[in-house]
């Protein structure tokens, strides 16, 4: 007898993002959602920083910043072709990263936490200041993205645009995490002592963890940048860090996919009681404590518990069992 087969409730959401604009007519619901898509890499991208390596980052909008700013530079200054911006915006968001990260090997827990959020003061107030090159708070006006003649000048086209970039570097992150780099990645979050014993390079790996997470926030960064329109230093300020620490705590650090309900989290929650006075602020702030004391596994938890109810009571399981090496992981933390 043939065995069914069964979707990855990932997969599943995926697929019914794609056909959003053709039900969604609503241009701001289409453009939430776009933002949603550049949000979740930076979320990917924190959890390979802070879910697997162990490395706490409050000061992450700064890398955002700078990939924005640079690839709006590219493309204004110089008129470079929004793709090779893209990918000199990753790149160089990625050396920096690896630059922070060298002396982040000396620090542990709350200093890491204080450097880091002392980088993420001082970008924005580089970006403020150098007004020759970025016009301070004035901003830059990036333009918006082509693929040979054809201009993602609409919230549909720049929606798919961001939704599939953004697919892509999931798929990427998560095959990465069933490779070596993957595995060394979560004996560090583990247990470092052990991970040094077994042969694992701590400084290297940590590094590592550092650049890959701001290449993702350097692709995000572009991409927001030439998705919006328009920039300032005011758009990367330090209560964006705090988002997305929140992002992916409120999401589940347990998993890529946790970043993925986080941005989505973070960006419909404000949009829809942002009319009522501080809503947004109460709503996270009673989510981050009940995801600490009660559900430390975050949305992404709530959504196990979802499925395993549907395979109690339906018996059928509505995903497709494939083993990873987080499966232990992620059962335990449940």
């Amino acid at each position: 007898m043939a065995k069914k087969f069964y979707l990855p409730f990932p997969v599943i959401i995926v697929l019914c993002l794609f056909f959003v604009p053709l039900v969604i007519k609503q241009s701001f619901i289409i453009y939430l959602l776009s933002v949603s898509a550049i949000y979740s890499i930076v979320g990917v991208g924190l959890i390979l920083l802070l879910g697997y390596s162990g490395q706490i980052s409050i000061g992450h909008a700064a890398f955002l910043g700078i990939g924005a700013y640079i690839s709006a530079l590219l493309t204004i200054k110089t008129g470079l072709a929004f793709w090779p911006a893209l990918l000199l915006s990753a790149v160089g968001t990625g050396v920096v990263g690896f630059l922070i990260g060298l002396p982040a090997l000396r620090l542990h827990g709350h200093y890491l936490a204080i450097a880091t959020l002392g980088f993420g003061v001082i970008v924005p107030q580089i970006l403020l200041k150098w007004e020759k090159l970025t016009h301070g708070f004035k901003g830059l006006l990036p333009p918006k993205p082509k693929l040979g003649s054809y201009v993602f000048d609409t919230d549909a086209s720049l929606y798919y645009l961001n939704l599939v970039i953004a697919v892509i570097l999931v798929f990427m992150a998560y095959n990465m995490l069933r490779s070596k780099t993957g595995r060394a990645l979560i004996a560090l979050k583990d247990n470092d002592l052990a991970a040094q014993a077994m042969g694992i390079n701590i400084a290297r790996y940590r590094v590592m963890a550092f650049t890959i997470s701001a290449f993702y926030a350097g692709v995000a960064g572009s991409l927001y940048a030439h998705s919006v329109g328009f920039i300032s230093p005011y758009d990367f300020n330090l209560w964006l860090s705090f988002n997305f620490l929140a992002m992916v705590v409120i999401g589940g650090l347990a998993s890529i996919e946790g970043g993925i309900y986080g941005a989505l989290f973070v960006v419909l929650v404000p949009a829809l009681f942002g009319r009522i006075k501080d809503m947004p602020h109460i709503i996270f702030g009673v989510c981050l404590f009940l995801v600490i004391f009660l559900m430390p596994t975050g949305i992404l938890g709530i959504r196990k518990k979802l499925s395993s109810l549907l395979v109690s009571f339906g018996g059928k399981n509505p995903e497709v069992p494939v083993k990873t090496v987080l499966r232990g992981r992620e059962s335990g933390n449940e």
